[in-house]
């Protein structure tokens, strides 16, 4: 029970970590115009960059998970 506890824990952890990774990377991209006061975009698209951090994200954890199914990684 406790071997299943962590095998989930760690591909969770890993999928928010690759998630998290791909937003901050994808953060700047496509700023556009900045407002001059504030210093912050007039339109960050922050649901649209979410969508693609999963869309980056589930193909990695995939790869990931199926590395661990093989047996080539190991928890």
């Amino acid at each position: 029970m406790t071997l299943l506890l962590v095998h989930w824990a760690v591909l969770l952890s890993a999928f928010a970590g690759l998630w998290f990774l791909a937003l901050f990377c994808l953060l700047p991209v496509g700023l556009g115009e900045v407002d001059r006061e504030s210093g912050a975009p007039n339109s960050p698209q922050l649901l649209k960059k979410m969508g693609l951090a999963t869309g980056i994200a589930v193909p990695l954890w995939v790869i990931f998970y199926a590395l661990i199914a093989a047996h080539i990684l190991a928890l």
